[in-house]
C-alpha cells in the first residue's frame, strides 16, 4: 500500500444508464421486464466504486479481488436516470477489505449492501493460479 488506508474511507462512482445496460440485454428471455437496469449491472456499478476506492493506495504491482458480495437490488432504475454508487470502507481484517455501498438513481435508493475486496500481490498469487490452470483443460481454452 501506498499510504495509509483507513475505514471511512468513501468513494462515489456514477454511471449513466444506456439500453445495453437493461435485463433484456443480458438475459433475452426476461424482455418482458421493461427497460430497467440488469442487477448484474448494480452490482457492478457497486464493485467499481470500491475499486476505485482503493485505487489511490495501491502500490506497485498491487491489486485487489472481489471476494464476497451481498446486496438487494430492491427497485427498478429507468434507463433514462443516471445511477451512483457510494462506497464506505467499513471495515479491515488483513488483506481483507469490507465496504458498505449503497446505490442510488435520480429518484431514491435502489439497492444497497456489502463487497469485500482482498488486497493481491501478483508474485504470491501466481504461481497458484498457474498450477490450477495446469490441472484444468477448460481454463486452458482461456490462457
Amino acid at each position: 500500500m501506498k499510504s495509509a488506508l483507513s475505514t471511512g474511507l468513501t468513494h462515489v462512482q456514477s454511471l449513466e444508464m444506456q439500453d445495453r445496460l437493461v435485463v433484456s440485454a443480458t438475459a433475452p428471455e426476461e424482455a418482458n421486464a421493461g427497460p430497467v437496469c440488469a442487477t448484474a449491472f448494480v452490482a457492478g456499478l457497486m464493485e467499481w466504486a470500491c475499486i476505485e476506492a482503493l485505487r489511490p493506495y495501491l502500490g506497485e504491482g498491487e491489486y485487489t479481488v472481489g471476494s464476497h458480495l451481498y446486496l438487494s437490488h430492491a427497485a427498478p432504475a429507468p434507463v433514462s436516470n443516471k445511477l451512483t454508487a457510494i462506497a464506505e470502507l467499513v471495515e479491515m481484517k488483513g488483506a481483507t477489505l469490507r465496504f458498505r455501498v449503497d446505490c442510488f438513481d435520480e429518484c431514491d435508493q435502489i439497492g444497497s449492501g456489502f463487497h469485500e475486496r482482498t488486497l493481491i500481490a501478483p508474485a504470491r498469487t501466481m504461481p497458484e493460479t498457474d498450477a490450477r490452470a495446469a490441472s484444468s483443460p477448460e481454463f486452458q481454452r482461456f490462457r
